[in-house]
């Protein structure tokens, strides 16, 4: 049996409006549209987002780009300037730089974005204790503030001075000493939200101070971490590269822009190609990291855009 259109027209109880509803084929569309102008609008996001993706493909695919093997030497062939053989010359030991920059980027990246994930993860559940329960704030904060006289760079030193030198154990060193920066970030946002009337009332009307913290606090913390976790990138491939190139970072089997710009740096005034392909890379990392954070800062509060 079947309904006419007037008669199911007549069903509809009156006052109510039905949406009409977009066909399958349009929603793939909708969001292609909202993706493209949300791009459009914050064009730093586009830019930054895009040499991003650039190198991590190069990363990638490295193999498959006219590499040949990194760590291969060939004494004969050292110190070659770049040509249409060796695209970017070759080192002190006959190794090719091409190879080397591209699978050095892994390294950078690998770390980079390790890094970042770690400690915000890290900072975020210190933050979210610190920031909530009063008795636990002045335990964590002295311990963090603790962690935050120290600079960055000798921490590291210092950690990886215990261990051996590994990829691990530099994201390890790294992690340890970006934690402190992310936990206060979220403990100072959670100490203005947790005076909010929303969580009086939630915790007013019997609402476990976990189950606050995970409905009403942790959301509006992710916007703030995830501009710093893309800072955090930066600083830690920056980091790394420091580490490598005074000896404390990657061993030299592993290919690094630390460790290539550290052996090429005692024939800096007659082969500079050997540091400035490296140091080329690692700046167009960092610069991308930043303006992909620049642009979700700006897309993520509007009202910090618009007073800038």
């Amino acid at each position: 049996m079947s309904i006419s259109t007037s008669s199911a027209a007549q069903m509809v109880p009156p006052g109510l409006v039905i949406a009409p509803q977009l066909p399958d084929l349009m929603v793939p569309v909708a969001i292609r549209r909202g993706v493209f102008g949300f791009l459009r609008n914050h064009p730093t996001v586009a830019i930054g987002g895009a040499l991003l993706l650039c190198l991590v493909l190069i990363g990638i695919f490295a193999p498959w780009l006219g590499t040949v093997d990194p760590t291969a030497i060939s004494p004969a062939k050292r110190t070659r300037v770049p040509s249409s053989d060796y695209w970017f010359g070759t080192d002190l030991l006959g190794r090719d730089i091409y190879s080397r920059v591209l699978y050095g980027a892994r390294v950078s990246l690998t770390v980079g974005l390790s890094v970042a994930i770690l400690a915000s993860l890290a900072g975020l559940a210190i933050g979210l204790v610190s920031g909530f329960v009063r008795w636990a704030d002045s335990i964590l904060m002295r311990f963090m503030d603790g962690l935050m006289s120290i600079p960055p760079i000798l921490l590291a030193v210092a950690l990886m001075a215990l261990t051996r030198a590994s990829v691990g154990n530099v994201i390890l060193a790294i992690t340890i000493a970006e934690v402190p920066r992310v936990s206060r970030l979220v403990r100072s946002v959670v100490l203005s939200l947790r005076e909010q009337p929303y969580v009086d009332a939630a915790t007013a009307s019997g609402t476990r101070t976990p189950m606050v913290i995970l409905r009403h606090i942790l959301p509006n913390t992710l916007a703030p971490m995830l501009v710093q976790a893309t800072y955090i990138c930066a600083s830690a491939m920056i980091v790394e590269s420091i580490l490598s190139f005074i000896g404390a970072g990657t061993p030299p089997t592993i290919p690094s822009w630390g460790n290539i710009m550290a052996e090429g740096r005692a024939l800096w005034q007659v082969k500079p190609y050997i540091v400035f392909f490296p140091a080329a890379f690692l700046s167009v990392t960092v610069l991308a990291v930043n303006l992909l954070g620049d642009g979700l800062r700006d897309a993520l509060d509007p009202r910090m855009a618009k007073s800038l």
